[in-house]
């Protein structure tokens, strides 16, 4: 859920989703002619964002938007995922607890996927207000917070990675860096337009860093790691919101919102109002998540995958965008601190079970994200080891 939103975290205090690695569409291989001015203007319209093509009057999709026909969306069913009630998780019956931390583990190995409900806690309708009020500020307000700088603990920008990708994907969105250890101290360094957006979008990262810390338990709980060593690590960790926004478009089976990717750090928790677009890769098929109301999405990430050793999958997602209505998402993406190196848990290596991945850390990823071309590859099977054939 985007890679646009990592950040320098040994500069600053605080994966995404981090962040997250890119499926790269398409690049230039050849030369093109020197740029003329009307060309070089265009291009500067473009990377002002999409909302801003949009209060243009755009009625066609300008080229760098679209995608050769072989990357193109084609429709995809849709389909429910796993649902987790976090109230049967809560439970003090035994059995009841017992069947629900089962059933997530199953989705986590599964699917990489799933939906909770009956979270509590987290004011979701806020959030999406003040998230659309954003967007919906002038021009002149939003890029006030523009940067090409990928590592800036808040940003606001546009497509997935403006300045390499080779075709832009229609999306703008805010990064915020969430310092779940010291809230008060980031904070005043995001947008004071709308007026409201600094309480209410600090509220909804200390509710969404609780939720986190309660299925993280979960699944380490599940797959048999104990003791507090790793969650008291994720307290003092990692955490980004990218607020997204994909605006109507008007030729959207040209392009996506979001490429094929996915996201770097341990849980990437989604709020999304009630406009589908996420599709998942099961691989094989591309699916699109039809949502229960009101639930959160919640999808593994590489560090999850790394340090289960592929006991849970991180998988390809990606978004696509329509031609009548906007689309608003918050991706909160939740992982241990930026300087800890990740690798397989030592629990899951015992009885001479092989080590599936080399050991990892932000420095790593950065400069896969910054080096990495061509397409189909991403930054977890750069990490991963072959063994050999039994």
């Amino acid at each position: 859920m985007a890679i646009l939103g990592v950040a320098d975290h040994s500069s600053s205090s605080s994966s995404s989703h981090g962040p997250q690695k890119q499926q790269q569409l398409t690049s230039a291989t050849c030369k093109e002619p020197a740029a003329s001015p009307e060309s070089s203007k265009e291009e500067e319209e473009e990377l002002k964002g999409v909302r801003h093509l949009c209060e243009r009057g755009i009625t066609a999709l300008p080229p760098r938007y679209v995608l050769p026909p072989s990357d193109r969306p084609a429709p995809a069913p849709a389909r429910g995922i796993p649902v987790i009630d976090l109230g049967r998780l809560r439970s003090p019956v035994a059995s009841e607890r017992a069947a629900e931390l089962a059933a997530m583990d199953a989705a986590c190995r599964d699917l990489g996927f799933f939906q909770v409900v009956n979270h509590g806690g987290v004011d979701s309708a806020m959030m999406l207000d003040v998230a659309r009020r954003f967007f919906a500020l002038p021009q002149e307000e939003r890029e006030r917070h523009m940067s090409p700088d990928i590592r800036a603990p808040v940003r606001y920008g546009t497509s997935f990675n403006q300045l390499n990708d080779g075709v832009l994907c229609w999306r703008d969105f805010l990064k915020l860096l969430c310092n779940p250890a010291k809230m008060d101290d980031v904070v005043p360094s995001w947008p004071h337009n709308p007026a409201d957006l600094r309480e209410v979008m600090s509220s909804y990262a200390r509710a969404n860093q609780r939720l986190f810390r309660e299925l993280i338990s979960a699944a380490l709980e599940a797959m048999g790691i104990t003791g507090g060593g790793v969650l008291e690590e994720l307290d003092n960790g990692t955490q980004m919101m990218m607020v997204n926004c994909f605006p109507a478009c008007p030729e959207p089976d040209l392009t996506l919102g979001m490429p094929p990717h996915s996201d770097y750090g341990f849980l990437t928790i989604l709020l999304q109002d009630q406009v589908n677009g996420l599709e998942v890769n099961d691989g094989q098929d591309w699916l699109l998540v039809d949502p229960l109301p009101g639930a959160l999405i919640v999808n593994v990430g590489d560090h999850l995958e790394i340090f289960s050793n592929g006991r849970y999958k991180s998988v390809l997602h990606r978004v696509r965008v329509n031609s009548t209505r906007s689309r608003i998402s918050v991706a909160s993406l939740h992982s241990l601190p930026s300087e800890r190196v990740i690798g397989p848990a030592p629990e899951l290596l015992a009885d001479g079970i092989p080590r599936r991945y080399l050991d990892t850390d932000l420095a790593t990823f950065l400069d896969y994200l910054s080096s990495a071309e061509g397409k189909h590859k991403t930054f977890l099977q750069s990490r991963r080891i072959t063994l050999p054939s039994s």
